[in-house]
């Protein structure tokens, strides 16, 4: 496998690109892609056999269980940025390991029921929100120390949209391959 390969495995709709401008049809469709993704993620794993969902989705790459329970941890934290972002001025939010947060004992659950409970009820509170921001808000932001960045609002629904495509297009990666890479880490 070459690295280009590696690189199409990892980042399967390619990195984010915050758009020089961030129309108000963008901001509906990223709002649309955050609200349809517990339900897609339902539908693609809620009757995997416990073989399926610990396939993954490239060489050294997560298993679905771990895709869905990362995508719980990130999105939860995620919600908590904004509601910071809206709440402060400019806060300084808490980066975490998801990589050590994916070994965590509740990563490697085989049960994924949680985190997909934990996304539906997370999902629906963090779009009650977006669907109810104010023009001057998309502004707000928060400092992300790891990227010695700020994320304004706009933008970062935008990188969580594309964040839970990122990950459904691992899950569907991960199905198609049926256990094929988890071979190759053997």
């Amino acid at each position: 496998m070459t690295e280009t390969d590696i690189y199409n495995l990892r980042f399967p709709i390619g990195k984010f690109v915050t758009p020089e401008s961030i129309s108000d049809e963008q901001l509906k469709e990223w709002i649309e892609s955050i609200r349809e993704f517990p339900l897609s993620v339902f539908g693609l794993c809620s009757k995997l056999s416990e073989q399926e969902i610990n396939w993954i989705y490239r060489p050294g790459g997560w298993a679905i269980k771990q895709v869905i329970h990362h995508c719980a941890d990130s999105h939860m934290n995620s919600l908590i940025r904004f509601k910071l972002a809206l709440t402060e001025d400019r806060p300084t939010i808490r980066p975490y390991k998801e990589g050590l947060w994916a070994d965590l004992v509740d990563s490697q659950d085989n049960d994924i029921r949680n985190s997909i409970n934990i996304l539906a009820g997370t999902h629906k509170k963090w779009v009650m929100i977006l669907l109810n921001l104010r023009q001057e808000d998309m502004h707000r932001g928060y400092i992300h120390p790891e990227h010695n960045k700020y994320f304004s609002i706009g933008e970062a629904i935008g990188l969580y949209a594309w964040h839970c495509n990122h990950h459904l297009a691992h899950i569907q990666l991960a199905l198609k391959s049926k256990g094929s890479f988890n071979a190759s880490n053997n």
